[in-house]
């Protein structure tokens, strides 16, 4: 057998080891519900009431991280990718430049995308996010009708001095 023959075995070989679910994640589509985008920032709420994930159920893989940070983010592996295998769902973590803190932070993620995969409306997660994004509207009502006041405010100074 020749060598370019050898490589192109080794080549057929690897395409069979790569797992099913990774050109998924080179898409970058992530799981979410339609106007419910998950809370990032891990450690801000209390997180008792999640589901928990055990080290069984999670296939956590390093890969090269990718956007703004040049040779220091091309050359390093400290991207981390957690698959929770019964549900499907796959975090991608590159927020930080050490590998163990984007360990935690991608099992924060993990953990309340599975909470709410698992109990949907139920979830903390999402009833912190309603709340959230009901005290916004709210906010914007308030700001929306001080507006009016003033605009209302400034006609009637302008008929009092015509």
């Amino acid at each position: 057998m020749n060598i370019p023959g050898v490589f192109y075995i080794t080549f057929l070989l690897r395409d069979i080891r790569t797992p099913s679910w990774r050109p998924w994640i080179l898409r970058k589509q992530q799981f979410s519900l339609p106007g419910v985008p998950l809370l990032q920032a891990a450690g801000k709420k209390n997180s008792s009431n999640l589901l928990g994930l055990t080290e069984a159920e999670l296939k956590e893989q390093f890969v090269r991280g990718d956007g703004p940070g040049g040779q220091a983010t091309n050359k390093t592996n400290n991207c981390v990718v957690l698959k929770h295998i019964p549900s499907g769902i796959v975090v991608k973590c590159h927020q930080t430049r050490s590998v163990e803190q984007n360990r935690k932070i991608a099992r924060e993620i993990l953990r309340e995308k599975v909470d709410l995969f698992y109990k949907g409306e139920d979830s903390d997660v999402y009833k912190e996010k309603k709340a959230s994004e009901k005290k916004k509207q709210e906010k914007k009502r308030k700001a929306k009708e001080n507006l009016e006041r003033k605009k209302h405010f400034k006609e009637m100074q302008q008929l009092d001095t015509k």
